[in-house]
Formats: C-alpha cells, structure tokens, sequence
C-alpha cells in the first residue's frame, strides 16, 4: 500500500519525516515500516478510536464567534512529528539560553536598567510597550526568574533551519494537550513505544511542581499551590484543571482567594482559610489585581500585588514578564543574548523589519505582497497579513495601520514552513506546522522533551491555531543510538 498522496511528489517544502527522495528519514523508519504492515481498515480504525478517546476524556478548547461560544473537541492526527535525539540537543540547549538571557532582560528592565543605558535596546521601545508595568519596577523575585514558564514556538524553513518564531512568555497554553495527545498516541500505537526508543513527556506535571514550589516563601515546609483561573468560559479551562489535578494543586477563581490585614493570600475552604504559597496564574496582568490594574476586573484578587511586593506569595509567571513578549522586544533577542550571556545564540530569529524604523518601514509598505505582518502583542494568529494570500484591500488597510503606529508592527518573510504526513482519508498528505516546546525555569533549568505540533488541517494553510482551524500531533524525539551527538 503506497502511503503518500501525489502532493508528496509536488512540494518543495521540507517535510519532518519523508526526504526528497520520498523515504523515511532516520528516525522515521520504524514509523513508516508499522504503518505500511498495516491494512487501511485498521489505521482508520485507529484514527476512530483516537477521536472516540478524545471525546470520552472530555479533551475539548472554546472557539470564540460573534454567535457565543463553542466547546470543540480537541483536533488531533494519528501520525506523530519525529525529531532525533541529537538534533533536539541543540534545540533544547537554544531554547535554555533563550529564556535564561529573557529572565535577565525582564529583571533589568524593572530594576537597573543597563542594557538601555549601554545602548543596546532603545529606550523607545520600552516606553511604548503595551505589557511594561510600573507597579513591578524594584522587584527581585525569587532566583531573578520572571518567566517560569514558556512556551517558544519553532519553525523550521525550506532549508531545514529551525528558527524561534516567538517567545510567549505571559500566560504559555497548550501543554496539557502535549501530554493527553502522548496518551492517546500510548493506547494507539503500544507495540511502537515497546520498540523505539521515544523519549517521555510524562513527567511535565512534576517538574512544574518543583519549578512552582521551589518559589514558595515559606521554606521546609509542603508549599500550598493555587492554579488561578478565569472559570469555565476561558479557552484554556481544561488545561487549567488538567494541570491542577494532576500537581495536586487548589483551581481557584478570584473570588476564593482574598488578601488579609497581614497582606498574605488565603483560599477560602470549607475548613476555614488557608495560606497560599503559590500562585499558578493563568490570567493576564491587567485583570490580576482590581487595586493596581484594572479597577473593574472581577477576575483577580484585591490586594495581591501588595502581597507579591512584601514576597508573602509567589505568582508565576510574574506580573511584568510579558514585557519580553513584545514582537518588538523579540528582534533584539539574539543581542540580549550576547549581552547578558556573552555568548553567539544558538537558535536563529526570522529575520524581522521594525516598522518603528523609517528604512525598514519603507521596505515593509513596498513589499506588503511579500511579507508577514504582525501587530506587537497579539496572539494567536489575530491581527495578522499574510502578505501573498492578502487581497489588494487588505493590504492597503495594513499599510494605513502601519503608517499610523509603526511601534506596533513588525514583518518577516513569508517562510516556506515545513510539513509532515498527515492522514486524509486513507493516504497521507502534508501539511504547515510548528512546534512549541516548554521550558520551566526557577532554581533549575527544564525542557520538555519534544513539545506541542500544531498543525494546519487545510492544504497549504500556514494557519496552525486550533482557534482557526489547526490541528495537533504528538511528538516524539527518537533515540536512535548513535554516535555522541556534536557539542551544541
């Protein structure tokens, strides 16, 4: 049975498991020799169970729409992303020095300020940041760390480069969809896990435990977690309670915490209040604290900044680390990296044009047919030009939003990103994707191995948001037994 559709003939884009040739790459070939012993009823059959266990285990994300919203099951294909060991090394090492360097950044920029007053990031910038909060300014939080965990989305271009399309360092989604899609993956293909050497993702949970306790004011002692949530109706809730279940955490909404005269966080419980140690929030800054941010916000907790401030409670991640998560911010990466590290960094950026800068916003309105344009602080693939698929009208609009806020875009080529087989009916067709790996700093340093593929359903689609239309793989980074890998 022939398992690549004649598109695999037709593309030019790097594809993650097949090479140009049409075989399976290395860490592939196990995959590939599985599938093509299996009949097409049985892989059908597993894509229906996939879809049934995805279902049943109420693993669901909320889209959004004018009508209200809608609880969709979590998209999924059966065919995994493949990395070897050796080449996720490097990656790992790059993705390490990143957020090492992002922490040292964050924590300057709200206390001395050096990397401005050296002349290596313009002054501009921050004072037209959208995510830099005075209320944090002369704060030392625990090891320095403001971002505790991130979320760094990778593409890999026609070339086979890896590049960092951005760094999220707010409030990171999706990791809870990594680990359910690696137990789906468990159940379906049990005899490939028993013979490759896969390496796991099962130990998230408890790695971001000890990354959050290690934070606790309160030492020697069983720290008390609280995973803040905005409730039901966010997007992310099963990841909220996901997450909380599985660290033994509190999921808490605002109104369960409260702040005493004694400025410490307590939960309130059917046993009486009950300090708070940490705080897992997953709700943006301006909702956090009615008192310092946004003085309608239902959704935090009064007094909490208070209580961050005196160190009485930790919050993770910090309010103020989405300073760095600025598309802006994200151009000047690799020089915050030799600026604080002194080092070369090991993962390349997209090349980015500023529009804030006259020269590059000129080549930007003159090529608007060529490029991506992206606003500063949007996410989730809202607010964007893709430049080639635009129509004339759009790309006009964009040119006015330019022109009036140049602070707040940037543009990038438009990168031929890397595809993987995906299963359509009874074949295999490419498509676009990416990948965000997690890492988790406090007193250690972690990455997961492997991370969440988001894939776009839709042929030719860039567009790998499951808000809009994208799907998801597991991801595995094979072992394959070979040779030391070189140095990073």
């Amino acid at each position: 049975m022939n398992l690549l559709s004649e598109s695999y003939g037709q593309q030019s884009a790097y594809d993650e498991l097949i090479d140009a040739q049409q075989q399976p790459r290395p860490a592939a070939k196990a995959l590939f020799a599985h599938l093509l012993s299996l009949d097409p009823s049985a892989l059908a059959a597993r894509r229906q169970a996939a879809e049934a266990a995805i279902l049943a285990m109420g693993i669901t994300f909320t889209v959004y729409t004018e009508a209200g919203n809608i609880d969709r099951a979590w998209p999924f294909d059966i065919i995994p992303r493949i990395l070897s060991r050796c080449e996720w090394e490097q990656i790992e090492a790059g993705l390490k020095q990143r957020l090492r360097a992002l922490n040292l950044f964050i924590d300057d920029l709200y206390n001395a300020q050096r990397i401005i007053s050296d002349g290596v990031f313009p002054r501009e910038v921050l004072e037209g940041s959208h995510n830099f909060r005075p209320a944090c300014v002369g704060i030392h939080p625990p090891f320095g760390v403001w971002a505790h965990i991130c979320g760094s989305d990778l593409v890999r271009d026609q070339d086979g480069t890896v590049y960092v399309l951005e760094d999220n360092l707010r409030v990171p989604s999706g990791v809870s969809y990594m680990l359910e899609n690696r137990q789906i993956m468990k159940r379906l293909f049990p005899e490939l896990f028993q013979s490759c050497r896969i390496l796991p993702v099962d130990d998230y949970t408890s790695r971001l435990y000890d990354t959050l306790a290690a934070l606790s004011p309160r030492t020697g002692e069983r720290p008390v977690l609280v995973v803040l949530t905005p409730g039901i109706y966010n997007s992310a809730y099963f990841e909220h309670s996901y997450l909380a279940q599985q660290m033994g955490a509190y999921l808490a909404e605002g109104p369960d915490l409260f702040v005493g005269q004694d400025d410490i966080v307590y939960l309130k419980t059917i046993a009486g209040p009950e300090r708070v140690d940490v705080i897992y929030r997953r709700i943006d800054d301006e909702y956090l604290d009615p008192e310092v941010f946004n003085p309608e916000s239902v959704l935090g907790v009064p007094g909490l900044m208070t209580a961050w401030r005196k160190g009485t409670v930790a919050i993770a991640n910090a309010p103020g680390a989405g300073v760095a998560d600025d598309k802006v911010v994200y151009a000047f990466v690799p020089e915050i990296i030799r600026y604080y590290l002194g080092e070369a960094p090991i993962l390349p950026n997209v090349p980015t044009y500023l529009c804030m800068r006259a020269a590059d916003r000129d080549y930007v309105l003159a090529h608007l047919d060529e490029l991506v344009v992206k606003p500063a602080n949007e996410s989730g693939g809202y607010g964007m030009l893709i430049g080639p698929r635009a129509t004339p009208e759009e790309r006009a609009r964009f040119a006015e939003l330019i022109r009036a806020d140049p602070r707040n875009y940037i543009a990038q080529p438009t990168l031929a990103l890397s595809t993987a087989p995906t299963l359509v009916g009874d074949h295999l067709e490419p498509r676009h994707l990416d990948l965000r790996p997690f890492i988790l700093q406090s007193d250690q340093l972690h990455v997961t191995t492997g991370g969440l593929t988001r894939v776009a359903m839709q042929p030719g689609s860039l567009v790998v948001n499951s808000s809009q239309g994208g799907g998801s793989k597991d991801t595995w980074i094979v072992d394959l037994e070979e040779a030391p890998c070189s140095p990073a």
